[in-house]
């Protein structure tokens, strides 16, 4: 009688095969949640602008504007939230907290005579370095919202 211990060689191979459909499977899927995740900075610090907004609202009877900040857009690495439109962000009190992956703008808009009643606060990354971008809206009466389609990052 043959005493058989260990593996053959074709049950490894189908193993080895089976892990790696598995990668194949798994990788692509793990670096868009990555990039997924990335981009989840936007729609929090919109969010986070359009209330600054409305209370600067509360305070002084308009809204306000600031310009493109950073003033180049971040790609693939994060870059500090300085140029642009930072003093304009910081008399609204609101700025990011260390880096960013995105470039932030709001526009006050409408109104009578000098004063504003709406804005439109934006923000657009490209996390994947690919020249197309997310971009994201906000305005008075409406949170963020994706403006661009769900698999460009």
């Amino acid at each position: 009688m043959h005493d058989s211990r260990g593996f053959t060689l074709i049950e490894l191979m189908i193993v080895v095969a089976i892990i790696s459909i598995l990668a194949s499977i798994a990788i692509p899927n793990f670096m868009m949640m990555q990039m997924r995740a990335k981009r989840a900075e936007l729609p929090v610090n919109i969010n986070t602008l359009r209330l600054s907004e409305l209370a600067y609202h509360s305070e002084w009877d308009e809204y306000t504007s600031a310009p493109l900040t950073p003033l180049t857009m971040p790609g693939a690495s994060m870059t500090t939230f300085t140029g642009g439109g930072y003093a304009q962000f910081t008399m609204l009190g609101w700025y990011p907290d260390g880096l960013v992956r995105g470039q932030y703008q709001v526009q006050a808009t409408g109104g009578v005579t000098f004063q504003t009643d709406d804005f439109t606060a934006t923000a657009a990354c490209d996390v994947d370095a690919d020249t197309g971008f997310v971009e994201y809206s906000s305005n008075r009466a409406e949170k963020a919202e994706m403006l661009t389609a769900n698999n460009v990052y």
